[in-house]
């Protein structure tokens, strides 16, 4: 599972920014696209809730930050260190590399793709082939040329039978590529580079998400080839530490536990970033005192009142909201036996008070989820859909249905095994408020609750992947295409989770680029999602970001955070 559970952690940065969507699978579209371009992906709001608060005294600014003139500071929880596209193993690891690789096509701020690396693109009548047209003159990190080859070698390297990251590419079906994958062929009969700035690959079937799962990040033939051969990836390990992208910086130094250093990249192909340096402290401590002592330029805050007031008064911030495309939600380890049981997870979403959890308590910063989808999204429904709304006794009579009676104890048990729910999360404000009252939830309904707490989220997901917890707290990364929050429930990432329905949806969502059917199959999807509760939905945020007010130009997108505007940011 080392997949996409790290990725889809990305929301759980304390204090820090969304960069970026999935790290692996997010692209975009051209200026010249063809007219057999997928129905562009609207969403219901712009990225900011409202306009950004200014800073009302920035005379107030701390010394410490008043100082540095070619510095920005944004706060970050630890990455492991695997910042290579493709290859990485927590969703920070993706923030690190969101600013070190640019890929192809992006989106802008209502979901629609957008040049990058690649200038224009077309497609093919039957929705088959995709032709990527490259931009002149691009290059990498240490200024070797960038060309339909390196696109080519990328695409051809996550269908290697020793590839096991959270690519979507070969789940696109390329024409070939199972051949190739099974060592039956030496290259892939669909990926065909024209010209140094010409590369198509040609799919075995329509898909919906191709041209941005195909637009993501480009890897160094020249660098990450060097040494691949067939079936052992593991020498791509060894270049973590020393990436060559595309992005708008470099990799300076990476520090674990204290910091990863970066500098502007003079090859960035819309021209060197304003600001020299860019540094994301990782060290472990209170992201408030970081940014009311000037240590830290930028951080995250759910949007209660009281902070937005605190967050005013520091008088040197400029305070933007903003909800995130996301969802939260508690993973579910569905192969221990009680879990297996649907109506046990059902007890469970009835028994949890998520209103007190995930919006009370945040002074209504945030709303409870029910489905796989932000509510940005253009395929968001709640036709259909039982909100579970906070019910004990309908909790308890599902238990009961179960099988699970109550024992001399107060705990529930069956075949001679107590109800037992061994709960992990971050250590962090939110997840002290959860243990309190889900302590006191599962306590009435007669099940026994053992939470631990996690300092390092590595060690979080190390044990998640061990497979010794019950729930885990989760949230996805930034999600552009409703897609992109269904793939854990069909790729295997939610171990114990097979439903053939389910994936017949999924790729029938897929196979079409019609807006409004697409609609109607994610509706279903989502019902089936909230019915079955492979996972148990929690929450959506609501967010502020708080900035240092010397610092210009910052924006927002709902799908790519921060990253869009960064390399233009610089401090007045």
């Amino acid at each position: 599972m080392k997949k996409s559970i790290a990725s889809l952690s990305a929301l759980l940065i304390a204090g820090s920014l969304f960069l970026s969507a999935c790290s692996s699978d997010k692209g975009g579209n051209s200026a010249n696209e063809s007219a057999n371009t997928p129905a562009a992906s609207p969403t219901a709001s712009a990225p900011a809730d409202s306009g950004v608060i200014q800073a009302s005294d920035l005379s107030k600014l701390p010394d410490t930050a008043k100082q540095r003139t070619d510095t920005i500071i944004v706060g970050l929880t630890d990455p492991s260190g695997a910042f290579t596209p493709y290859f990485h193993q927590s969703g920070y690891d993706g923030n690190v590399s969101s600013l070190l690789y640019t890929p192809l096509v992006t989106v802008d701020n209502k979901g629609v793709p957008i040049p990058a690396l690649a200038e224009s693109w077309d497609i093919s009548p039957d929705n088959l082939t995709y032709t990527f047209h490259l931009r002149k003159d691009l290059k990498f990190s240490d200024g070797s040329p960038l060309t339909a080859d390196d696109v080519a070698f990328t695409w051809t390297l996550l269908h290697d039978k020793a590839y096991d990251g959270d690519s979507q590419v070969t789940a696109l079906h390329v024409k070939g590529g199972e051949a190739y994958k099974e060592g039956k062929a030496s290259s892939i009969e669909g990926i065909k580079v024209i010209d140094p700035l010409t590369v198509s690959v040609t799919l075995e079937q329509p898909n919906a998400s191709a041209l941005t799962t195909l637009g993501s990040d480009v890897l160094s033939k020249a660098y990450y080839g060097k040494d691949y051969k067939f079936g052992q990836l593991d020498y791509i390990k060894k270049l973590h530490e020393k990436p060559v992208g595309t992005g708008p910086y470099k990799l300076e130094k990476f520090i674990p536990g204290q910091e990863v250093r970066f500098v502007a990249n003079e090859y960035y192909y819309k021209g060197k970033p304003k600001t020299e340096h860019f540094i994301y402290k990782t060290s472990e401590g209170d992201t408030w005192q970081f940014l009311e002592t000037g240590e830290i330029d930028f951080a995250s805050f759910s949007a209660t009142q009281e902070n937005i007031e605190k967050l005013k008064s520091l008088g040197f911030v400029n305070i933007l909201p903003y909800t995130p495309s996301t969802y939260g939600y508690l993973q579910v380890n569905l192969e221990h036996e009680a879990l297996k049981d649907k109506k046990v997870r059902q007890a469970i979403a009835y028994g949890l008070d998520r209103q007190s959890i995930y919006v009370d308590a945040n002074q209504g910063a945030g709303a409870v989820a029910n489905i796989p989808s932000s509510p940005i999204s253009w395929a968001y429904t709640e036709e259909g859909i039982n909100p579970y709304k906070y019910d004990p006794e309908k909790a308890k009579a599902l238990l009961d249905e179960a099988g699970w009676k109550v024992g001399a104890d107060g705990i529930r048990e069956k075949d001679g095994k107590q109800l037992t729910i061994h709960y992990l999360g971050s250590k962090k404000k939110d997840t002290d408020i959860f243990i309190a009252v889900a302590k006191e939830n599962f306590a009435e309904l007669g099940i026994k609750f053992e939470p631990e707490v996690f300092a390092d989220f590595n060690a979080l997901v190390s044990k998640v992947e061990g497979g010794d917890y019950d729930l885990a707290s989760f949230s996805t990364p930034l999600l552009t295409d409703p897609a992109d929050g269904l793939i854990q429930f069909v790729d295997g990432e939610i171990k114990g989770y097979d439903n053939p329905k389910f994936k017949e949806l999924y790729d029938k969502g897929l196979a079409t680029n019609d807006l409004e059917e697409r609609k109607q199959i994610y509706k279903e999807l989502f019902q089936l999602a909230n019915d079955e509760l492979p996972v148990i939905f929690t929450n959506y945020r609501k967010t502020v970001y708080a900035y240092n007010g010397r610092i210009q130009n910052l924006d927002v997108s709902p799908f790519n955070g921060i990253a869009p505007s960064l390399p233009d940011w610089y401090l007045q």
